[in-house]
């Protein structure tokens, strides 16, 4: 099982360019089930994650071709659909529930795995269940599968989501394109993700106003066409690499950014001490002065502070002057990485989900032990930062959200190598 080796070694300077947004992709990839006709997505991110939506819509029946080294998916779904959507691939990754939508919508059926990915806490599907079964579908969990039936096809309806789950918005936005009449979805996540998909389907022929609100309306249509679309900047892989000349020193430009994107990140990075400058092609990043200002951080939906750069904030904070609070109210069980940090010197207590970083002075190199996707990275950005060497383990969880991180790494002057394992 492949490593990461990474020696602090200071300020780091350079540009970074930024991918295109892994969530973002997972949800737009299934859209083509919707159409007879191709869907091709640039600016994809080359990631395990998109490999395994690639296998899982093969499955299906649907064609998808890696072009250009992987950063343009040509997609097609003009044959016979398989609907069932098996265990085996399912289990791996957690957007695999958003085939379930696009399936009801195409074909009025579908027998979908319960999923899997990182184990960073409950996230039940009964929040889809409710915004499909608004739409007509009758859903039955039999044996670890959703068997979904939407007889006479599916109809649009008024839903009030009891909580902005995004992939729930995902899944009910591709299924009400083509169901009969209008619907409207209320308390709808906001994510730039959510936007990027509504903007796709749009240029597919779906009538959809109010994305990024939390109220979308969907007037359905007969059928969808093809499309070009490009994916959306990964806003999480931006703010992990913000990250990097905040805790190491130095100034990095991160290619394609935005601060749209990251507005409310980029308020704690202010008030940490974290200068950001829009510049013509994406966002400059440095240290304002001195050592890093503790500061509170509370995980909440778009636009509030992401989740997933909750472990990240984490090690730039416990190098911080100060204490720092972290809340989480997103995922229970995502302060895995706690314990991993603290084997670095880090001095954190954490009490259900709330986290007291108490910031010290230097970090130093340890071995480590990645717990989920962001957890990974997080350990790595601590390694920049850190005296000696810090070997971070199980990064297989990397490999699904952030292509090449050595190389974008190593071209601002880290040093860091993977270490390939037997």
């Amino acid at each position: 099982m492949d490593s990461i080796l990474v020696r602090g070694n200071g300020p780091l300077s350079g540009q970074i360019p930024i991918a295109g947004a892994k969530n973002a992709c997972l949800a737009l990839m299934p859209a083509t089930l919707l159409s007879e006709e191709p869907l091709t997505l640039t600016n994809a991110p080359r990631l395990s994650d998109i490999r395994t939506m690639t296998q899982l819509l093969a499955s299906l029946g649907a064609e998808v071709t890696a072009l250009q080294e992987g950063k343009v998916l040509a997609t097609s779904c003009h044959g016979e659909i398989n609907p069932r959507a098996d265990y085996d691939i399912v289990r791996k990754m957690r957007a695999s529930n958003l085939v379930l939508g696009p399936l009801l919508a195409r074909l009025g059926h579908a027998v979908v795995s319960l999923p899997g990915g990182c184990a960073i806490g409950a996230r039940p599907m009964d929040i889809h269940i409710d915004a499909l079964a608004a739409l007509g579908a009758e859903i039955e969990l039999k044996e670890g599968y959703l068997h979904a039936n939407a007889r006479g096809g599916l109809k649009g309806a008024v839903h009030e989501m009891r909580f902005a789950s995004v992939g729930a918005t995902e899944n009910f936005l591709m299924a009400a394109t083509l169901a009969k009449g209008t619907s409207v979805l209320k308390n709808a996540a906001r994510e730039p993700e959510i936007v990027d998909l509504a903007r796709c389907l749009r240029a597919m022929g779906a009538q959809i106003e109010g994305e990024g609100t939390a109220e979308i309306t969907i007037q359905g249509v007969d059928r969808l066409h093809g499309a070009t679309h490009p994916v959306v900047t990964d806003r999480i892989e931006l703010g992990t690499y913000m990250l990097a000349p905040a805790i190491c020193g130095g100034e990095v430009e991160c290619l394609g950014g935005r601060i749209e994107l990251v507005e409310s990140f980029c308020e704690k990075l202010d008030a940490a001490g974290i200068a950001v400058e829009e510049t013509a092609r994406g966002l400059k990043v440095k240290r304002k002065n001195g050592r890093i200002r503790a500061v509170d951080v509370v995980t909440e939906p778009f636009p509030g502070f992401p989740t997933d750069l909750q472990a990240q904030m984490m090690a730039l904070l416990c190098t911080a002057e100060g204490t720092s609070i972290l809340e989480e109210r997103i995922f229970e069980n995502r302060f895995m990485h706690a314990p991993e940090l603290a084997r670095m010197g880090a001095r954190i207590e954490v009490h259900g989900g709330v986290a007291k970083v108490h910031g010290v002075a230097r970090l130093k190199g340890a071995r480590v032990m990645a717990t989920d996707l962001r957890a990974s990275v997080s350990l790595i950005l601590a390694g920049l930062a850190a005296e000696g060497e810090t070997v971070v383990s199980r990064v297989y969880h990397l490999d699904r959200g952030y292509e090449r991180v050595e190389e974008k790494l190593r071209a601002v002057g880290a040093q860091i190598e993977r270490v390939k394992g037997e």
